[in-house]
């Protein structure tokens, strides 16, 4: 029976299941992703293809990239400890990458 007590118990539930997850405890979400919630990758993925054509940039395309390199970080360091190692390290790789390619331009242009 649905006292008045259970439907808010039961709309208290739902609500919490439906928040993204807030509430930290080292690091790691109480909360995993559903599929389809990683949209992270796809970016890293953009990000990490333009590595081949980097020379080819300008250097406000590269000075882009570094940005979006530097506002996937905080996505990457929540992640769970093995998957964060990972992105982390191609994140970094391809940042680098940019950095170097940027840096080089700018030296060529003075």
């Amino acid at each position: 029976m649905l006292t008045k007590k259970n439907i808010v118990r039961l709309f208290t539930i739902s609500l919490l299941l439906l928040l993204p997850p807030v509430m930290t405890f080292s690091g790691y979400s109480l909360v995993q992703p559903v599929y389809g919630e990683e949209g992270w990758k796809e970016k890293i993925m953009e990000l990490c293809a333009k590595t081949d054509v980097a020379m080819t940039l300008t250097t406000g395309e590269l000075k882009e990239l570094i940005a979006g390199c530097e506002k996937l970080k905080p996505v990457i360091e929540s992640l769970e400890e093995t998957p964060r190692k990972v992105y982390r390290k191609r994140l970094q790789m391809c940042r680098d990458l940019f950095a170097y390619v940027l840096e080089s331009k700018e030296k060529a242009a003075k």
